[in-house]
C-alpha cells in the first residue's frame, strides 16, 4: 500500500488566503484537484494535513464528496516537516511500503505523473522517487517506509530536504514532461497566471 499525504497546513501568507480552497476551474479547488488526481491514479488512501484555517478547509472540501481523511497539525507554525510527521503518524501502518507526498501549492500534477512515480518505485525500489526536469525536482515525492524514522528524527529547521537529498539516486530521479509537477503556486500573480493557462 502506498498512501498519499497532501500538506495543506500552512498560513499561505504570500497568497493572503488559504490555497487549499482556491477555485481551480469550474468544479475544483486546489485541494479537490489534487485528491481527484491521486484517486484517478489508483491511490486509495489520501490524507490531508491541515492546520491554519483547518475548519474552513475541511468544510469546503467536504462539499466535494471525495473520499479523504484529515489530520490536524496544531504545530503547523513549526514548519512543513511538522505536517509531514503528523501525516506519517496517520498513514504508517503494517502493509504500507512507502508514502506519496505533495504540497497543496502544486495542484496541477497529472494523473500520469503520479502513476509514473509509483511505477518507478516498483521497478527500482529506490528509497526516494521524484519527478525531475533538468535540475528541477517536482511533486509528488515518494518516500520509502525505511526513511520514516529518519524523517521523524530530522531537525525541524532543516526539514525533510536533507533526508531526501541523502537518499536521492539516479534510479529514483524520474524525468517527467509535466509542467504541473513543477508549478508551485505561491502568490496571487502566480495563481492568476495559472488560471489563464
Amino acid at each position: 500500500m502506498i498512501p498519499a499525504l497532501v500538506l495543506a497546513a500552512g498560513r499561505s501568507s504570500r497568497m493572503g488566503r488559504a490555497k487549499a480552497s482556491l477555485p481551480l476551474g469550474s468544479d475544483d479547488t486546489f485541494l479537490t484537484r489534487i485528491v481527484r488526481t491521486f484517486l484517478e491514479a489508483g491511490v486509495d488512501d489520501v490524507v490531508i494535513v491541515v492546520g491554519h484555517e483547518a475548519d474552513d478547509i475541511v468544510g469546503t472540501f467536504g462539499a466535494s464528496g471525495l473520499p479523504a481523511r484529515f489530520v490536524v497539525n496544531r504545530e503547523y507554525d513549526r514548519g512543513q516537516l511538522s505536517s509531514l510527521v503528523a501525516g506519517l503518524g496517520v498513514v504508517d501502518r503494517p502493509g504500507v511500503t512507502a508514502v506519496l507526498v505533495t504540497l497543496v501549492d502544486v495542484p496541477l500534477v497529472s494523473t500520469a505523473t503520479v502513476r509514473a512515480v509509483v511505477e518507478c518505485y516498483h521497478r527500482t525500489h529506490a528509497p526516494v522517487v521524484r519527478p525531475t526536469s533538468g535540475t528541477r525536482h517536482g511533486h509528488p515525492l515518494l518516500i520509502d517506509r525505511s526513511l520514516f524514522a529518519e524523517l521523524r528524527a530530522a531537525a525541524p529547521a532543516a526539514g525533510a530536504k536533507p533526508v531526501v537529498r541523502a537518499h536521492a539516486s539516479a534510479a529514483g530521479d524520474l524525468a517527467i514532461d509535466d509542467e504541473g509537477a513543477f508549478l508551485d503556486i505561491d502568490t496571487e500573480d502566480e495563481y492568476q497566471r495559472a488560471l489563464r493557462q
